[in-house]
């Protein structure tokens, strides 16, 4: 049976990956910085970093497929350099050991943000892919040289497939990943100011459930983006008022204001408290671009069905509230 390795298989789509897998009753080895949370007994899990290579050179060992889900998924780091170091220079150095090790398959995961509003149901390839100098910041700049350098791979022909989740939502999102410290933002307090944009929300179980479709039915040198259906923020925000029964004031607001108001709370984070802030001037950029993406041809292609945004949300909102309930 052949072994899989999942880098970052500790965090939020990471673990539900590793769940999906196990229950197929596939043989997992997880690299990651960060320990499980709760660790399953059928899988060896191995704490490092990607940056290491070494490392990771000795975690490929009698590897046949990867899941490269190691990254830094939110955006705003006390130190900025990390965003390159993780992101892309991470992802150089598993590519580059697992063609060494000679992998049957590897699965890069990306992210939603990089295409907009590039032609994204196209071919991974250069047509299929923005500007570097188009990216909105830091974060979205770090994966699109990953995915670059993927793309760059495919070309000499390694064995690899892109998946691409857009905003994955659900439970145990223990270290909350930007879609669900969102939601947690606008449950609490009394008045929230939002941008009214196009959302794609997606349960994490789906995307996790999408990426073994990828790998197992995608075709090499192929994007597949691993969404639900595109709302607007608003009717996310109506939904969370009545799942949660917590009724806020929500003001909407122009990009420009948004923008503005992201870079003063960013700057205060960067330069006072050092503190994740509530909001950042590249989010506000890839919310202004944001686009509904296209899933027919995951949909098509590998059987992809995500589930409805509403179940999902319900599923998130009730584990938040549980959560902090016993803390």
């Amino acid at each position: 049976m052949t072994r899989i390795l999942v880098t970052g298989g500790n965090g939020f789509i990471g673990q539900h990956l590793v769940s999906a897998l196990v229950a197929r009753n596939r043989q997992v080895r997880v690299l990651d910085l960060i320990p499980p949370a709760h660790a399953l007994p059928d899988v060896q899990y191995v704490q490092g970093s990607v940056l290491d290579p070494d490392l990771v050179d000795e975690t490929l060992h009698d590897i046949g497929e990867v899941y490269h889900l190691a990254a830094l998924p939110g955006m705003w780091l006390p130190n900025k350099a990390n965003f390159q170091a993780v992101n892309y220079h991470g992802t150089e150095i598993v590519i580059t050991a697992a063609r060494k090790k000679g992998v049957s398959r590897f699965l890069h995961c990306s992210t939603e943000s990089i295409l907009f509003p590039a032609p994204s149901s196209l071919p991974v390839g250069p047509q299929g892919l923005a500007p570097l100098d188009d990216m909105p910041g830091l974060y979205t700049r770090s994966k699109m040289l990953a995915e670059q350098y993927a793309v760059h791979a495919v070309s000499t022909g390694f064995p690899l497939v892109i998946g691409t989740p857009t905003m994955p939502i659900g439970p145990h999102d223990h270290n909350l990943t930007p879609p669900t410290a969102m939601l947690l933002h606008f449950m609490d307090g009394r008045l929230h100011l939002y941008l009214d944009f196009i959302v794609n929300l997606v349960d994490v179980r789906d995307v996790a459930a999408g990426l073994i479709l990828t790998m197992e039915h995608g075709q090499i040198g192929h994007r597949y983006i691993l969404g639900s259906e595109g709302v607007r923020l608003k009717r996310i925000l109506e939904l969370v008022a009545a799942i949660s029964g917590r009724r806020n004031l929500a003001v909407p607001v122009s990009g420009r204001f948004a923008e503005l108001a992201a870079s003063a709370i960013e700057f205060i984070a960067d330069h006072v408290t050092r503190r994740t802030p509530t909001g950042t001037a590249e989010g506000v950029r890839i919310a202004l671009r944001a686009t509904d993406l296209p899933i027919e041809k995951a949909r098509q292609e590998l059987g992809y069905a995500p589930r409805p945004v509403e179940p999902a949300l319900r599923d998130t909102i009730t584990y938040l509230l549980g959560s902090r309930g016993r803390q």
